[in-house]
């Protein structure tokens, strides 16, 4: 049977690439073939689909096989446009000269690129970094790590599913690592929005993470990081290793530590809340976000560092009180100022860069650009050095001059090195006797033939000399045939013509050699000198990585600076009270985003936990509520980032942790409903609050009916007023209903944003006042936003309608119907319960009751009589 079937033939060059495509199954394929790189089959139909690039058909061997392809030289082009697409891109090289074998050209992956590894500048943010990402899921906690190999970072840590969800939102990794196990219950916890990675259930084991990880530091104990007790976290941390060797990556001498996050130091967010103060990202289009607004540095090191401190604001008031005395003192000193942003502009990506060196990845311009940037870096470490603020002049005591490894850059290479070492001199005139000697070869060889035969001439008497050369035998002295006799016996004939002899001489044959191989012998010296020098190189990849570090807090700070004096921030007092006390206090965002001319309407917001502990502000839609919970939160977080704010002054009780839940939000593409998903929301925050915790409540309540809301609205409330902690709380609602719990909750104060009735318009003057406001102005905004008139009049009839109904007389009816049924029933109930709910509905004074009293009152009524029911049966 099997000799009769017809065997499909495979070509060598397909065979060879279906055994390679086998071994990186989950990547897509860049196979080099002469001067293109070329993909196959399937790998085919999604480049050509990503890249736009054209799809063809090749019949092998009555196999049809689709195929896409690139010039070699376009890599830099394609690459980063299928890694952003979150592809695995495997690069497949030629591994040698195509000249030199008869056979197939040997093949081989010389890297892989993942949306989480890569060292291509045309991949990576500058500001931004780029972080794999492992979980690991335990028996009761779950660990995470993070690693930037483009700086060397490598953090990790250990928490429940909630604090896990933060750090993921927080550092945003373009890639993460999940066991195969575990895929269902990643997806449930943290949905579906990340590149993520499924690999083998073997490679998250403690044993082996311990040894990759202590394999890795060649130490003996984890103890020296600080992370030897986060069992869960040092499993993520070896996944995420593993996966850089399996990715080809193993020249990793620049990640040299392993650090642990401390998230007691720093306030606690839920994800919630970051995304509702839109620090980094914004759902709506367009929108601006605090950090595009606070981000006045200059280095791409400091960029990343502020989205850290974004990320973990401080608790420590020492620390923050350091950061600004830095500012305040940068205010004062505007020259020093301007000097050190003139230096951070000359600077190149330090933490990048000398990565590159460890990963072997470097060019020799990058090398020469590293160089200056640390040239920069002297002038800097003497301006911090001198500085009478402490803080300066430790980050200039901290900085390295890396003096000897600026001299050995700029004695070995031309300032002017070239990225590609096949397009001009890399190493400097001087370095290399040999070097310079084949240089003069190369570059002066007619001169020297010139020479030459000058002294040839003149030591044969033979005025025709010439020389030239020809692809038989090279160079060679070309006598006529009238001056033979004079020819030397040193020289050797060669060939006869008509009327000429050409002959070789040593000196001539020596030449020749030396200069055809010249050219190759100046690259292949220049890459070994440049090689040796990288290598020389990587003894400095500490000290640069700590230049880098203290580089990138001087230029987070001399940004605050520049933010405080271009948009008159003050320093804020921070204090270990738990009071809040902000006056004229500013939302950062909103005010760089009004109309020429206009300017920000600021607002006092006091808050304690003696008697000012939860302010109830009403007031219409489009009023500014939100704003000013909004800007309460973010003059906090800044202060505690340590940055000047945006007020007229500012005492700050550090706070612990910051809650927000918006009632607009809406979670229904996860298959909930808006009202389940806040209340889960907001059950969390009343499962976690501290005496130093600010909670924003907006608009709570409103995905249910007005009666619900109401109660819910209240019912929270007074969980928070009655809670030991007495959490400080806004509470913006357009439910003015709520205003009546300042009467029976002492620590509860009613403030409204104060609107301007005109004979038919509304005016809102976004100034917040003591005291509630009267009714919502809902039909008044719809009139702005252009309703039909038909529509507006309907709506005000309407409204008095349900004004006058929703007066006592209703509630009374229903008062009276229920006390009827009560009465009925009271035969069911025991005594003492008859008791109770006689006691309680005889001293009701009907007519003085307000809706929402008489509402919470028979909800009482209610649960006690469910009390019974449920005792009785």
């Amino acid at each position: 049977m099997g000799k009769t079937e017809k065997t499909k033939k495979v070509t060598p060059l397909m065979k060879q690439f279906n055994g390679i495509k086998s071994k990186y199954p989950d990547a897509l394929l860049l196979f080099r073939v002469g001067d293109f790189y070329e993909t196959f089959g399937e790998d085919a139909v999604k480049a050509s689909r990503i890249l736009g690039i054209i799809l063809t058909h090749r019949n092998n061997g009555g196999d049809r096989t689709e195929l896409a392809g690139f010039p070699h030289h376009s890599l830099n082009t394609y690459l980063p446009k299928l890694v952003k697409a979150g592809q695995r891109v495997a690069i497949c090289d030629q591994l040698e000269d195509p000249k030199q074998t008869k056979t197939i050209v040997k093949r081989g992956v010389t890297e892989l690129v993942t949306p989480g590894v890569a060292l291509n500048d045309d991949i990576l943010s500058a500001k931004t970094n780029n972080f794999l990402g492992a979980i690991h899921f335990g028996h009761k906690l779950l660990g995470v790590s993070f690693l930037d190999i483009s700086t060397g970072e490598f953090l990790t840590a250990e928490g429940n599913e909630e604090q896990i969800d933060k750090l993921l939102q927080n550092f945003g990794p373009n890639e993460l690592l999940v066991s195969k196990a575990h895929k269902k219950e990643f997806l449930e916890l943290f949905g579906s929005n990340y590149h993520t990675f499924y690999m083998e259930d073997w490679v998250f084991q403690e044993d082996y993470a311990q040894e990759t990880l202590l394999t890795h530091f060649k130490t003996k104990t984890l103890k020296g990081f600080g992370v030897d007790h986060l069992k869960h976290g040092i499993v993520a941390s070896g996944v995420v290793l593993h996966y850089l060797s399996e990715t080809q990556h193993r020249q990793l001498q620049h990640i040299n530590t392993l650090k642990r996050i401390a998230e007691e130091e720093h306030i606690w967010m839920d994800r919630f809340t970051i995304k509702n103060l839109e620090l980094y990202h914004s759902t709506n289009t367009n929108a601006v976000t605090l950090i595009d607004i606070i981000d006045k540095t200059i280095s791409p090191m400091g960029g990343r560092l502020l989205k850290r401190w974004l990320a973990l604001p401080l608790k420590n008031i020492e620390k923050i009180r350091q950061r600004h005395q830095v500012i305040s003192y940068l205010s004062q000193e505007d020259t020093t100022l301007q000097k050190l942003q003139h230096y951070f502009k000359q600077m190149g990506d330090l933490e990048r860069l000398i990565s590159k060196v460890a990963t072997g990845k470097i060019n020799p311009r990058e090398v020469v650009q590293l160089k200056n940037s640390l040239e920069a870096l002297v002038p800097i470490k003497q301006l911090t050095s001198e500085s009478s603020n402490d803080a300066l002049m430790l980050i200039g005591k901290r900085l390295h001059n890396c003096d000897l490894l600026r001299t050995k850059i700029k004695d070995m290479l031309n300032e002017e090195a070239p990225v590609n070492m096949l397009k001009g001199s890399t190493i400097a005139t001087g370095y290399s006797n040999e070097l310079d000697e084949l240089r003069g070869l190369a570059h002066s060889g007619k001169t020297y033939l010139d020479n030459m035969l000058q002294r040839e001439t003149e030591r044969t008497g033979i005025s025709s000399l010439k020389i030239a050369s020809n692809n038989v035998f090279g160079y060679y002295i070309e006598v006529r045939n009238s001056h033979k006799d004079k020819v030397p016996e040193d020289w050797i004939r060669k060939q006869t013509l008509v009327n000429a002899e050409r002959y070789i001489t040593e000196e001539l044959k020596e030449y020749e050699s030396k200069i055809l191989g010249a050219e190759e012998r100046i690259l292949q010296l220049e890459q070994q000198l440049f090689s040796q020098l990288v290598v020389w190189m990587q003894e400095y990849i500490a000290p640069v990585q700590q230049n880098a570090q203290q580089i990138a807090k001087l230029d987070c700070l001399c940004g605050f600076t520049q933010l405080a004096k271009e948009n008159n921030y003050v320093a804020p007092i921070i204090n270990d009270s738990t009071e809040i006390e902000i006056r004229n206090g500013r939302h950062p965002v909103i005010e760089k985003q009004l109309p020429l001319g206009e300017s920000y309407i600021a607002n006092d917001v006091i808050l304690n936990r003696d008697n000012q502990q939860i302010i109830m502000i009403t007031g219409p839609n489009m009023s500014g509520k939100s704003a000013i919970l909004r800007q309460t939160a973010l003059i906090v977080l800044l202060a505690q980032m340590g940055s000047f704010v945006p007020a007229e002054s500012a005492q700050i009780g550090y706070v612990d942790k910051i809650f927000t839940r918006v009632g607009a939000s809406d979670n229904i593409s996860m298959g909930e409903s808006t009202f389940m998903v806040e209340m889960n929301e907001t059950a969390s925050i009343l499962n976690n609050l501290s005496e130093r915790s600010l909670v924003l409540l907006d608009e709570i309540g409103r995905g249910t009916s007005t009666y619900d809301g109401i109660s819910i609205a209240w019912a929270i409330s007074e969980y928070l007023h009655e809670h030991p902690a007495r959490a400080k709380t806004l509470f913006a609602t357009h439910y003015h209903e709520l205003n009546e719990m300042a009467t029976t909750f002492e620590r509860i104060k009613n403030f409204n944003v104060s609107v301007k009735e005109l004979k038919d318009k509304v005016l809102f003057l976004r100034k917040l006042t003591a005291g509630g406001s009267e009714h919502s102005f809902g039909i008044h905004v719809a009139k702005m936003a252009g309703m039909p008139q038909q529509v507006i009049h309907k709506a005000n009839k309407i409204l008095k309608k349900l004004e006058k109904s929703h007066s006592s007389e209703e509630l009374t009816d229903k008062l009276n119907s229920a006390q009827n049924e009560m009465q009925l029933s009271f035969f069911n109930l025991d005594d003492p319960l008859l008791e109770q709910i006689k006691e309680e509905i005889t001293h009701l004074d009907i007519n003085t009751l307000t809706p929402v009293e008489a509402l919470m009152k028979l909800n009482e009524i209610k649960r006690l009589l469910t009390k019974n029911k449920k005792a009785t049966s």
